[in-house]
């Protein structure tokens, strides 16, 4: 024993002094018989196989159905098993540890650093990086993690539609990252997802911040008030956004109730934020919502028309009101225009601030059309006052200064309300001046409007929002389009003024 005493432990190197039986570092049995030539074993050892016949060692197994995934044959080694295309020796459809015995071939002779995935050719053609992790979610799915590859690569599912970003049956699992070879498109964050998940629409490689713009391209994206269409029985109303603005500044609401005889009431509230003060989109709102609920609070118990507009305005300026900033002077604040027309009761009743008009328009277009509004605006006070001609104070820059609005800076609010007795049949158009600023006199309205309004109020709202869009779309541009139909047996109300037919604009 003497003669071979070892001089060295021969698991770590460490001196060793006669006598010793263990090494005083590691604890290796150094009276233990010397370890055998390096062989072919498992670090961990590989549990029997269960009694089968035994498998062909050579030929490898054939992949998995469902997903193209290759598996050894049972008891075959991974080391003896050729692998499934671009897979390696990555495990089958069911999920395999890292840990796992089977998952491992031979032992290695020293610790080597984690190569970097490399691309490999997946199911269907997609491209995944190698991981030493099966696939948890089934076959025809990358590993959680992992990055897809070029579009059209997935065999199952239909392809991403990025013109509905809110539907999107093709795109992966939140959180998934996309690769190199696709400009990526995921939906927007659904609720309770990450914040700031969504993907340009424009560029489709930039991520959408909070305030909706792209943070690679800056690309506003699509907002619900872009566009809005709303038909309720016989009226209907559409709201764009423009081909100019970043956003839509306008609102609308549109609705119907029934006045205590019984007769049915139709409403329609067409606001316009004022893009000089801060937030407009929410004044614009908050005033279409608060006129709207004061009416249907006001009509059902038997007010009369033009006394519950003038009292749903006031209500609107005291929503728009409350959204003024604490602190006086901290910014401007928020302000809208409104207008808006009932009809109810053989009567047709307008409330207006601003610079939103109504325009009539008598089914039979051999009758002559009338604006019913006068605006709240420079050139609307220098034509009454004289000192300019219409058509010379509209050309003016300063022309759409408004001089009345809904706002806590507003001068004294003075809302304007007429009712109206029609003697036939029509439509009212209640629009914002990002359409009539393409149809100014009520002759131009009259010839765009189809001639079918009265019976297809949506439709018809639609083409005039488009005829703004064709002729440039500067502004927001929102219309309602409410029917009126005769009751002759409806006495006009005590003051009523003469129908809006009786003469031009």
């Amino acid at each position: 024993m003497s003669m071979h005493r070892l001089s060295g432990c021969p698991s770590c190197a460490e001196p060793l002094e006669e006598g010793d039986r263990f090494c005083g570092v590691c604890g290796y049995a150094v009276s233990a018989p010397p370890p055998a030539a390096a062989a072919d074993n498992p670090t961990i050892p590989i549990p029997p196989a269960p009694p089968a016949p035994p498998a062909p060692a050579a030929p490898p197994a054939p992949a998995a159905a469902a997903g193209g995934y290759g598996t050894p044959a049972p008891g075959v080694p991974h080391a003896a098993a050729e692998p499934a295309p671009g897979w390696g020796s990555a495990a089958s459809a069911a999920p395999t540890l890292v840990d796992d015995p089977a998952a491992w071939a031979v032992t290695p002779a020293e610790p080597e650093p984690e190569p970097e995935p490399e691309p490999r050719q997946g199911p269907a053609g997609a491209t995944y990086a190698s991981s030493g992790h099966g696939n948890p979610y089934g076959a025809n799915t990358p590993p959680e993690g992992t990055p897809w590859g070029p579009a059209g690569a997935s065999a199952d599912g239909p392809e991403p539609r990025h013109d509905r970003p809110e539907v999107d049956p093709g795109t992966p699992a939140e959180g998934t990252p996309w690769g190199t070879g696709e400009a990526p498109y995921e939906n927007p964050s659904q609720p309770g997802g990450a914040a700031g998940g969504r993907t340009c629409v424009a560029c489709r490689a930039g991520h959408v911040d909070t305030d909706g713009y792209c943070e690679h391209c800056g690309h506003a994206q699509p907002r619900e008030r872009d566009h809005l269409e709303e038909e309720l029985g016989s009226v209907a109303a559409v709201s764009d956004r423009g081909l100019r603005h970043h956003r839509n500044e306008d609102s609308f609401a549109v609705a119907a109730t029934a006045l205590p005889g019984g007769s049915a009431a139709t409403v329609a509230i067409v606001c316009d934020g004022v893009s000089s003060a801060s937030r407009p989109d929410e004044a614009s709102a908050a005033a279409a919502g608060a006129a709207n609920e004061a009416l249907l609070e006001a009509l059902p118990r038997g007010a009369h028309p033009q006394e519950a507009m003038h009292e749903a305005i006031l209500a609107a300026a005291a929503a728009v009101n409350a959204l003024a900033p604490q602190t006086p002077g901290a910014q401007n604040a928020p302000a809208c225009t409104l207008v808006g027309a009932v009809v109810s009761g053989g009567l047709l009743t307008i409330g207006w601030v601003g610079d939103s008009r109504a325009y009539w328009v008598p089914d039979d277009r051999a009758a002559l059309p009338r604006r019913l509004t006068e605006d709240d605006s420079w050139a609307a006070q220098m034509v009454a006052a004289g000192l300019m001609g219409e058509a010379e104070a509209y050309a003016d820059v300063r022309a759409h200064a408004i001089t009345g609005w809904l706002g806590a800076d507003a001068y004294d609010l003075d809302p304007h309300t007429a009712t109206f007795k029609p003697d036939h049949p029509g439509v009212v158009v209640v629009c914002t001046d990002g359409l009539w600023n393409y149809a100014e006199s009520a002759r131009e309205m009259a010839q765009v409007l189809p001639a079918d309004a009265a019976t297809r109020p949506l439709h018809s709202a639609q083409v005039l929002v488009g005829h703004a869009l064709d002729g440039g779309g500067h502004d927001n541009v929102t219309v309602a389009i409410v029917p009126f139909a005769m009751q002759p047996e409806q006495e006009p109300g005590p003051d009523a003024e003469p129908g809006p037919a009786a003469g031009p604009e």
